[in-house]
């Protein structure tokens, strides 16, 4: 399915958030958004999920959802969100548990989650005997098992070391390469959006508005973490948001 986003704004009192966003976010791709901190990134997540409203505009889903679709959309957080005394298993079965499904296709999706996302043989395991990064294998396990249309992803990685945010990158290329998902991906991670973002979407300094799109095309499952095309993309986003962030910072002290 295809996220369309016409004209969307939003507010919080007299503060504008966000202004005069146009956005698709195309079938089997990635699109990540960044931006200078303070711009909207996560309030426009949001607002995709259906978590807020928009102050104005329209946010659409057009076309079919993926078969066997539960959830259209479904969010994985930074802080996991696991329930401590539900084990591995228990909380994946728990976002299957309002839908009218028999026992054993419930089981069939569960087994198949943890399989991809190697965690399987941690599935009677507690969240408290998980590191960070098998907490967030959990979380995503949780999120596809639902088979959405859309992934939304709110800075999975900022709470895990680097190592183990490389280890999760790279699980996630996997992912999709095995099975296309669209996905919309808010980092601060400027590295992680060039490994993983087919369209990157710069935001604005407040009011958030789209500075600029930048897409690539080389596949995910061929960019190596030394890649000079790949590092050429990463130093111009960062021009974009050093320039934004500035321009913040003189505008404040001008007032």
């Amino acid at each position: 399915m295809q996220l369309q986003l016409r004209g969307v704004s939003h507010a919080y009192d007299n503060t504008t958030v966000l202004q005069d966003i146009e956005l698709k976010v195309e079938a089997g791709r990635i699109l990540c958004l960044v931006g200078p901190s303070g711009c909207g990134k996560s309030t426009l997540l949001r607002l995709m999920g259906g978590l807020e409203r928009p102050s104005s505009g329209s946010i659409r889903l057009l076309g079919d959802p993926p078969a066997d679709c539960l959830n259209p959309l479904t969010y994985v957080f930074q802080d996991f969100a696991l329930l401590p005394w539900r084990s591995v298993e228990e909380n994946i079965s728990l976002v299957l548990e309002d839908h009218a499904l028999a026992t054993p296709r419930r089981q069939q999706i569960i087994d198949d989650v943890l399989q991809r996302t190697r965690m399987a043989d941690f599935r009677h395991a507690l969240p408290r005997q998980l590191s960070g990064g098998m907490k967030q294998r959990v979380a995503i396990a949780r999120a596809l098992a639902v088979n959405p249309a859309v992934l939304l992803m709110d800075e999975p990685l900022s709470a895990l070391d680097s190592q183990t945010r490389e280890l999760l990158l790279d699980d996630l290329v996997q992912l999709w390469t095995s099975e296309p998902f669209t996905g919309v991906y808010v980092t601060h991670n400027l590295s992680e959006a060039v490994r993983l973002g087919h369209d990157i979407v710069v935001l604005s300094r407040r009011p958030g508005r789209i500075f600029k799109t930048v897409s690539i095309d080389q596949p995910l499952n061929e960019r190596g973490q030394n890649s000079h095309e790949l590092e050429q993309v990463r130093r111009q986003l960062w021009q974009m948001m050093r320039d934004e962030a500035q321009q913040a910072e003189r505008e404040l002290l001008d007032s």
